[in-house]
């Protein structure tokens, strides 16, 4: 299944002023990196894969619609999916983003 191309373009939009921007294509779905740190990624099975601080990731967990995201069944600390259902609003998207740029930047650059 591709990913979900509408969603992709509206993240591609909150992205759009904040540098270091680029796009990579990760298992099926499309990841957006600043300064070569993985903020967010649209889904090759739906939704929006986020990765957050790892000491909020049950905060994280609390939202309507996020779920623990799991790499070979298992749960993977730091990193959330969220449903299409909790990415329908401008708002909705746009918290979620946020979140994955606030952790993205409080890396190193790579490369």
């Amino acid at each position: 299944m591709a990913y979900d191309e509408e969603l992709a373009h509206r993240v591609r939009e909150l992205l759009a002023d904040e540098d270091g921007g680029s796009e990579m294509s990760m298992f099926g779905g499309l990841a957006f990196l600043l300064d070569g740190n993985m903020a967010v990624a649209v889904s090759s099975r739906g939704g929006l894969m986020l990765r957050v601080d790892p000491d909020e990731t049950d905060r994280a967990l609390s939202r309507p619609h996020a779920d623990v995201f799991e790499m070979r069944g298992r749960p993977v600390k730091g990193w959330i999916r969220v449903a299409p259902e909790g990415l329908r609003t401008k708002r909705q998207l746009a918290a979620w983003v946020r979140r994955g740029v606030e952790f993205a930047r409080s890396l190193p650059p790579k490369g």
